[in-house]
């Protein structure tokens, strides 16, 4: 990631950008937060958008690609115009799909850097957010979005190596901590360490993820154990270094149950 130089931090400037969340403000504003390539995470004032006659009406919904030209304002960015590049309307008229797509705008808003270009990280979850509603296995896509989130923001999980002594790790033999940030060879228990059960498994499953792309892992078949043990770890890992509770996993908990409750009953 690069900081921004003095003349990229021009009075105006153009860019594309996901948006993350609204809120009203005002009579007739809203605050948008936005994530874009070019300058990470922004918050941005849309005047007038809540007036029906604004040319900003519907272009600033969450989860929505937008093209914005922007002007920089003394406290927060203002947006004079905006047009939707990818509405994403498959993920939004399904509330499964939608739920999985509010998980993904939440880590994105809450790992993503502010004025900082991130071109890898805007691709990753625009990308993700599409494949979502024709994924396979939609779960895989979100696993696969939490590891690379990971990766592109500098704490991916160790699979190779034990992040204690840096031996190479033997199938089988290992398990997984989340503070020392990956696995761990069964001749190393540091006592700081907050240790974890991994399968030979879900080991392979988090390498495939690491080599492979978002199609390749979205097109897995998990059966259930498996899933919800890669669902442990990278919740887990993620919520480690984010620091706080993740609101949207409380709907993705309730989701996985109803579609547990149907599949018992439709068989």
């Amino acid at each position: 990631m690069t900081s921004l130089s003095g003349a990229e931090r021009a009075r105006t400037y153009r860019c594309e950008g996901l948006t993350l969340r609204k809120a009203a403000i005002g009579e007739a504003d809203l605050v948008v937060t936005v994530f874009t390539a070019e300058r990470g995470k922004l918050r941005a004032v849309a005047k007038g958008a809540r007036r029906t006659s604004s040319r900003l009406v519907g272009h600033l919904e969450p989860l929505t690609l937008v093209r914005l030209s922007m002007a920089r304002g003394r406290e927060l960015e203002i947006i004079t115009q905006a047009q939707v590049s990818d509405g994403i309307p498959a993920l939004k008229d399904d509330l499964a799909a939608l739920t999985r797509g509010l998980y993904v705008a939440e880590l994105l808003d809450g790992f993503g850097p502010e004025d900082s270009s991130s071109p890898g990280l805007f691709r990753l979850a625009a990308s993700v957010l599409r494949e979502i509603p024709r994924a396979n296995d939609p779960d895989a896509a979100l696993r696969y979005f939490e590891f690379h989130l990971l990766r592109l923001t500098g704490v991916l999980p160790e699979l190779y190596q034990c992040v204690e002594c840096s031996s190479e790790i033997a199938p089988d033999a290992h398990r997984f901590s989340v503070n020392l940030g990956g696995v761990l060879c069964p001749s190393c228990n540091p006592p700081e360490a907050l240790v974890r059960p991994l399968s030979l498994r879900a080991m392979k499953v988090l390498r495939l993820m690491h080599r492979g792309t978002l199609a390749e892992a979205s097109g897995l078949t998990l059966n259930p154990s498996l899933s919800t043990e890669l669902k442990s770890v990278l919740h887990h890992t993620v919520r480690y270094w984010l620091g706080k509770e993740i609101r949207s996993n409380s709907f993705l908990e309730q989701l996985g149950d109803d579609e547990r409750n149907k599949l018992r009953t439709e068989a």
